[in-house]
């Protein structure tokens, strides 16, 4: 299930509920906490529903090059696995249906995304990185979707997201047996603009004071394993950029929440930070 990952997922709903502006007065009463609850509750579902399809799909191949995993190392079988992941994305959508019908329906949406992925996308050079990206696209507005207005006025954010994961799913690819150098290249100019556009934004939102310090947390957390690997673009370095790039995406998610939510909003944000080091000790991220 990945549980340093699944923290990440959780920022993206808080990202998208700072976005739709819920947390300057929607947490003044029980019900306001409750949706939070069970939107979190929805990501933990369908991120971790995710990644167990992806162990499921992938079992043959991890036999032979990452036989460490769960299924090949035999702790549990393919069909104990496939019966978790049912339950995990079932979970996900029945608790964000709680919500409403838009978070419902966007959390359906990352399900079926999930599983495309996982079954075809992975496999498409071109198709797959931007595939893995909409999981999270659809998952920033499935927290914006708490105020269903919202999604028409920020909803192109979710563009953000998704270009940051499909940089990183295309040089996931090379982990294994190492890369090129201009793939690396090119996540790196995918990262350049992400920084673009959420300081764009914080401009916008006259917050760039409040941003920047979550910002440059950001970028030292995923540019420094990257530049490591694009010197020496073997395995392990490509890994831990990897690593780097998801769990940065809490302090991407803590620089949003900076820039629509008022202190210590984006503080709580970055605080999962480094729980997620801890976990990712513990339990494998890529």
């Amino acid at each position: 299930m990945r549980p340093a990952n699944i923290l990440t997922a959780i920022t993206d709903i808080m990202a998208g509920i700072a976005i739709a502006g819920f947390l300057t007065n929607g947490l003044q009463d029980v019900q306001g906490v409750l949706q939070v609850i069970c939107l979190a509750i929805a990501a933990i579902g369908l991120y971790g529903g995710g990644v167990v399809f992806n162990d499921v799909f992938d079992a043959a191949l991890d036999r032979v090059e990452r036989p460490e995993r769960p299924i090949p190392s035999g702790v549990v079988s393919r069909t104990q696995a496939t019966v978790l992941g049912i339950y995990l994305l079932l979970l996900g959508i029945l608790a964000a249906f709680s919500v409403g019908e838009w978070p419902g329906g966007l959390a359906t949406g990352v399900a079926v995304s999930a599983l495309v992925y996982n079954k075809w996308g992975k496999h498409n050079a071109l198709l797959g990185p931007l595939n893995m990206g909409l999981c999270r696209g659809l998952n920033l507005l499935m927290g914006m979707s708490i105020l269903p207005e919202a999604l028409a006025v920020h909803g192109w954010l979710a563009f953000v997201p998704i270009l940051y994961i499909a940089a990183i799913t295309m040089i996931s690819r090379d982990e294994v047996h190492g890369g090129k150098k201009r793939t690396l290249y090119r996540a790196a100019i995918g990262y350049g603009a992400v920084y673009a556009i959420i300081l764009a934004e914080a401009v916008k939102q006259h917050r760039l004071a409040e941003v920047v310090p979550y910002l440059l947390v950001f970028i030292w957390l995923i540019m420094r394993p990257l530049l490591r690997a694009i010197r020496e673009p073997v395995g392990p370095n490509i890994g831990k950029a990897v690593k780097g790039g998801i769990i940065g995406l809490i302090a991407m998610n803590a620089a949003w929440v900076a820039a629509f939510a008022i202190f210590p909003y984006p503080l709580i944000v970055l605080a999962f930070l480094p729980l997620s080091f801890l976990l990712s000790r513990a339990f494998a991220v890529t």
